[in-house]
């Protein structure tokens, strides 16, 4: 861990009073803090962030068929898919046998976009 230089560090204890106060005022409540918390730590995967991916743009697939694009067995794709789910950021159809996944807000996929593009 590196050092921490005196220069590093305000040597104020609160510079701008009211700004401080507008940020704080500003700031989301716990529980929501939380939520975001949890939301983000399942997107901190990348089986999840392919799922994501590969249903942007309206694509609707069943579980087989995100488990081939992910190549991985439909056991393991079908934990990734539920955590999705009880996220509420997937919503599921079912069709006799088959279980279909498609985006519950298109904004995740513009959100996961932006990310990407930002790091390429």
């Amino acid at each position: 861990m590196p050092k921490i230089k005196s220069t590093d560090i305000c040597q104020v204890r609160c510079f701008n009073v009211p700004l401080v106060e507008q940020v704080r005022q500003a700031l989301p409540d716990d529980d929501a803090l939380e939520a975001a918390e949890i939301l983000f730590s399942a997107l901190a995967d990348k089986s999840r962030l392919k799922i994501l991916h590969a249903l942007q743009g309206g694509q609707e697939l069943c579980v087989c068929d995100v488990a081939a694009v992910l190549n991985v067995q439909v056991s393991a794709v079908s934990h990734h898919l539920r955590k999705l789910r009880d996220l509420k950021l997937l919503k599921y159809r079912n069709d006799g046998k088959l279980v279909y996944y498609s985006l519950r807000d298109e904004s995740v996929g513009h959100v996961l976009n932006y990310v990407l593009e930002k790091i390429e």
